[in-house]
């Protein structure tokens, strides 16, 4: 079963939404992430805890996530997101951009949009568009389709939390069985807690249209040409078995990214800082090492 993990990191509000961070009295550094469709800020706890003596982190509910109200404006775009993002790294001041899934995209519009407030830039299976059909975009491009998604998102109510929980570990994970019991505990607990919030069905359609949308976006906004513009040095992390994202699109943000290094992890999935937290922190601290020098990463 493994040590017990770490308690999530405590949370307080910061202008519209919900903020976990690590200690006050942590690193000077900063770093933010940002979590993925359906995900919260308790996504990155322990990676956080990796880290937490190279830079004190600040892990974001997305509005309408975790414990971030909806959107007064009810708008769940990667656009929106990106502007609530660029809030919080105004408070905190230029950090390392931590995103994953959906948080990548928003990041990418967010280091392109505003190089001054990013260091550097990790991404760990970020939603790129990638029109090659696959099972988990699927569901999520049938989740955007208008009416069907409200349908589905009312139908899978009525499931036991314990049910969808799994269902989606099974998606996420390369083996959901390497979940531990507290943080399974934890993930069904919050499920409940969501099912209880009149606007989590809206949440999650709306982000879901929302990076539907990025995927046909063409011009200069498509995220593609926003990746091309990025100036942060930027690290990509890929696992070998996500059956979400395509560990193939790592070629295509080789030749984008002006400054970046490729990791492939052969065992992991979708959510590889929740999977191997150590690795992506070993990772993640060369590049963050590499931007205190002033080098850019090497592409390796």
């Amino acid at each position: 079963m493994g040590a017990e993990p770490v308690p999530h990191w405590p949370g307080r509000m910061i202008g519209s939404v919900y903020v976990r961070s690590t200690s006050a009295k942590g690193p000077e550094e900063q770093a933010v992430f940002v979590h993925g469709l359906a995900g919260s800020a308790t996504n990155w706890t322990d990676l956080m805890n990796e880290l937490k003596d190279t830079v004190t982190g600040h892990a974001i509910d997305l509005p309408g996530a975790g414990f971030s109200p909806a959107p007064a404006d009810g708008d769940y775009t990667v656009a929106a997101h990106a502007r609530a993002v660029t809030d919080l790294l105004e408070q905190t001041g230029p950090a390392h951009l931590f995103g994953n899934s959906l948080g990548g995209a928003i990041s990418v519009r967010v280091a392109a949009a505003r190089p001054d407030l990013v260091r550097s830039l990790t991404l760990v299976s970020p939603a790129l568009p990638d029109l090659l059909p696959r099972y988990g975009p699927a569901r999520v491009a049938a989740a955007a389709v208008p009416m069907l998604g409200e349908w589905v998102a009312s139908r899978l109510r009525l499931l036991p939390a314990e049910q969808r929980v799994n269902a989606s570990l099974t998606m996420v994970w390369a083996n959901a069985g390497a979940v531990h019991p507290i943080r399974l505990r934890d993930a069904i607990e919050e499920v409940r807690r969501r099912d209880d919030l009149p606007y989590s069905g809206e949440a999650m359609v709306g982000s879901a249209r929302g990076i539907v949308a990025e995927y046909f976006r063409w011009g200069d906004d498509n995220l593609w040409r926003q990746a091309a513009k990025v100036q942060a040095p930027t690290l990509i992390v890929h696992g070998r078995h996500d059956r979400l994202v395509r560990p193939a699109m790592a070629a295509k943000a080789y030749r984008t990214f002006p400054q970046v290094r490729l990791v492939l992890l052969p065992t992991a999935g979708h959510v590889a800082m929740m999977e191997m937290p150590q690795v992506v922190a070993a990772e993640a601290r060369r590049l963050i090492s590499e931007t205190r020098l002033g080098n850019a990463p090497l592409r390796s």
